[in-house]
């Protein structure tokens, strides 16, 4: 088994850690809704899809 060296090595992904944020900010979504699953209108609230549409293309910013 091969472990990590001490020393502050770690690599991050951004990409990966964005992921994870936005899936326990689903899970915690869930767990406080009144219904058995969220709808979709409550997962793009949740993952803020309205605000991501708004904004300009990348080339632009």
């Amino acid at each position: 088994m091969r472990v990590a060296p001490v020393g502050g090595t770690a690599v991050q992904d951004h990409v990966a850690l964005a992921e994870i944020e936005l899936c326990g900010e689903l899970m915690i979504a869930a767990s406080a809704a009144d219904e058995d699953r969220l709808s979709l209108e409550s997962i793009d609230e949740v993952l803020r899809v309205a605000e991501e549409k708004a904004r300009p293309p990348a080339e632009e910013r």
